[in-house]
């Protein structure tokens, strides 16, 4: 039997406009930009450890952990501004910033340097999905959602895949060119930082001839403009980021000060306790990029309590249908599960197929990035469709795709990991990336479905903050810090992130009970609210 769907009959047979595409095109093109800075790490991973003396649990932090922090803080302020200002323009400001910092990457001589460049990437990178969601759900019907989703989520894997290929040969040519350092004294990676970032900054002015569509406009229902949108997102900011929150904490009472100082202890003494016993095990005195993996994810965790905390007393109907609806949590976590494995995958593909194989760079983005590329777009598509196609005969249908992007890699990942072929592990990786990559648009469109028109930003944000908290802060750590203490065995550092996987089974499996009651939840009280979602 089929059961009741978003919005009604008018909606589901409603014409998308032709702008609707090309608005969709330029999104998709900023997100390529968005992996390609974002991703190059991996193609570079090898010559920074060796010119820097890092070791694979330091890069791991820079790839996930310094960027992923402060990627998911600024996502909530800036996720709450896209929900009340220009999303347009917050995009091109945020384009900038990340394509500046990541130019800026080319210039350091430090981890200290480089993870300081990394945090500035990541906080530009946060305006991007928060605002691109919105967006889309505003140019396109419910009934095309995910597919629209998954195309925009495409340009991560095309931009991952690009970073490879392009970062191979920036290296390789610039090093062949001036083997003891080119103009500004440049390595070759770093040449490679500064090329892929300076693009960026053309293209945030491009960004900013986009038309804003009006919100709830799909449904036919548009929301109020906020007349003091930056009002909210300062409030915003002494919500989530250290130390204005001991501030925020305070206007909300002495009880509330007193939990949130708590709180904060709390989570530093972990912070100091797992630094310790990381150290310990892995035999080294402490280098800082290590002991900051601990002390980020203690700020990253406390900010999120803060925020949680100041959202559940200012806005109680979005505190409830975000942190207080268990369908909505059990997705993320169960698609940050999915995450966990598949950015540790990612990233490091590439360094281990240069270790192992022994494979030039120039190759790597041919042999591993090109078809990252293709089984991304391939997967993010083929899943958002197929999601859309089960959510049409059952509102957990998107639910099962996300659980099969979850199990679905794990015989890829295995034969990947362990094979002594160069040709298996290429095709085996290939399916590995496309399979994970199914999971992305359904569990989007999930979370988006779950809210209101109003609290999509909101929602994108606090989606990202699983993806970033969860799977980029520790699984890319994790298998770096794995393969740290076992002689630099990156196989053994990849294949351990499958530890997650009992956990996202149980998420996913409660998720498909939860989410369709959930939906149906939302769409009464929205109608009642006379703001349809």
């Amino acid at each position: 039997m089929r059961e009741p769907q978003d919005g009604d009959t008018s909606q589901q047979k409603q014409a998308v406009p032709s702008y609707s595409w090309y608005a969709l095109s330029v999104l998709v093109l900023i997100y390529v930009l968005n992996f390609v800075d974002r991703q190059i790490l991996s193609i570079l991973a090898n010559d920074i450890k060796a010119d820097l003396n890092l070791s694979d649990a330091d890069l791991g932090f820079l790839y996930g952990t310094a960027f992923a922090v402060f990627y998911a803080l600024f996502g909530i302020p800036l996720g709450r501004l896209a929900d009340s200002w220009h999303r347009v323009r917050l995009m091109s400001i945020g384009l900038a910033l990340w394509s500046m910092m990541t130019a800026l990457s080319g210039f350091a001589k430090n981890g200290t340097q480089i993870t300081f460049a990394r945090i500035g990437v990541g906080v530009g990178e946060a305006t991007a999905s928060p605002s691109a969601y919105s967006l889309i759900s505003d140019y396109f019907p419910p009934r095309l959602r995910a597919t629209a989703l998954s195309i925009y989520s495409s340009g991560l894997y095309i931009g991952g895949g690009l970073s490879l290929l392009i970062g191979g040969l920036i290296v390789e040519n610039w090093n062949k060119s001036f083997p003891n350092g080119g103009p500004l004294g440049l390595a070759g990676w770093q040449a490679a930082f500064v090329a892929v970032g300076l693009p960026g900054l053309l293209l945030a002015l491009w960004v900013l001839s986009l038309r804003e569509p009006k919100r709830g406009a799909m449904e036919g229902i548009e929301s109020r403009q906020d007349p003091a949108p930056f009002r909210g997102f300062t409030r915003e900011l002494f919500t989530v980021i250290p130390p204005f929150t001991f501030v925020g904490a305070a206007q909300r009472g002495p009880v509330a000060f007193a939990i949130n100082v708590l709180v904060a202890v709390l989570f530093g003494l972990a912070a100091i306790a797992m630094t310790w016993i990381t150290q310990s095990e892995a035999g080294f005195v402490t280098v800082p990029p290590i002991a900051d993996q601990w002390l980020f994810i203690a700020i990253g965790y406390y900010a999120v309590f803060c925020w949680a905390s100041a959202l559940r007393r200012r806005d109680a109907p979005t505190f409830r249908l975000i942190w207080g609806a268990p369908a909505f949590l059990v997705t993320v976590v169960g698609y940050s599960c999915v995450s966990f494995m598949a950015y540790a995958t990612s990233y490091w593909a590439a360094p281990y197929a240069e270790r192992v194989f022994g494979v030039p760079k120039s190759e790597l983005g041919w042999l591993v990035g090109a078809p990252g590329a293709v089984a991304g777009f391939l997967g993010v598509v083929l899943g958002g469709w197929a999601a859309d196609k089960l959510h049409e005969r059952m509102l957990s249908g998107r639910v099962f795709v996300i659980l099969f992007g979850l199990l679905s890699p794990i015989p890829a990942m295995l034969i990947a990991f362990t094979t002594a072929s160069p040709p298996v592990f290429y095709i085996a990786n290939f399916f590995a990336g496309m399979l994970a990559a199914s999971a992305l648009g359904a569990a989007a469109a999930t979370t988006q479905t779950l809210v209101l028109p109003r609290m999509r930003a909101t929602a994108t944000a606090t989606f990202f903050l699983g993806t970033t908290l969860l799977g980029l802060a520790l699984g890319p750590y994790m298998a770096g810090y794995v393969s740290a203490n076992n002689g630099d065995d990156l196989a053994a550092g990849v294949l351990s992130t499958l530890i997650i996987v009992p956990v996202g089974l149980v998420a996913l499996l409660s998720a498909i009970k939860l989410v369709p009651k959930a939906i149906e939840d939302t769409l009464k009280n929205a109608r009642e609210a006379g703001e349809p979602g």
